[in-house]
């Protein structure tokens, strides 16, 4: 029989009430910006990829709770609906991407380019198997029109036994094949074993 892989995905008992969040917030926040550099991918001029980790949607839950003083737990609950679809599962990767755009001239000239950009971002692996992402036909429909989409997307890869084999081995590449947007980003040794540590489970 194979053994159960226990779930990551996070529970009520996992969440810090607002009080006790406060006496850690510092040290965790330190914490969580390293845990984020070493999971963050830097495309081109305007497009940054951050895979995501059970630790990395602890905080962001924490934050938008201690940012909304939400203490009921059905509000935990909520935000938990909302950001554990991003915490990959074993033999997945789970990533936001960022278009990293601040002035209305910049979101006129990018969004309208970069429709089906969530689509597009594939992982190349040392024998040249290609990992495509896997994206929410729901989600994907509340963000992108056929003229337009969004500055923020969320995907997720998922990895066969050979896959993960392959991609221990490295090197890694991130390829945008999208046509207004190519580019080829190497992950940097680090990355490969964070996200290793994903697939691993």
């Amino acid at each position: 029989m194979t053994p159960t892989v226990a779930s990551r995905k996070l529970t009520v008992d996992d969440i810090l009430d607002l009080r006790a969040y406060e006496k850690v917030r510092a040290e965790e926040k330190a914490r969580i910006i390293e845990l984020k550099r070493r999971r963050r991918v830097e495309m081109g001029t305007v497009l940054t990829v951050m895979f995501e980790c059970r630790d990395t949607m602890w905080y962001q839950i924490q934050e938008m709770l201690r940012a909304e003083r939400v203490i009921s737990e059905d509000g935990v609950i909520e935000e938990l609906k909302a950001y554990n679809p991003l915490i990959p599962e074993h033999g997945q990767l789970c990533a936001t991407i960022f278009i990293e755009i601040t002035t209305d001239a910049a979101m006129r000239e990018w969004l309208p380019k970069l429709v089906g950009i969530e689509k597009s971002l594939v992982l190349r692996l040392a024998d040249g198997r290609e990992i495509r992402p896997l994206t929410d036909e729901q989600h994907d429909a509340a963000l992108t029109r056929e003229d337009i989409t969004a500055a923020v997307h969320y995907i997720r890869y998922e990895f066969s036994a050979e896959d993960i084999a392959s991609f221990d081995a490295g090197p890694v590449q991130l390829v945008c094949t999208h046509p207004n947007y190519l580019e080829v980003v190497e992950l940097a040794p680090f990355t490969v074993a964070e996200l290793a540590a994903d697939l691993a489970g």
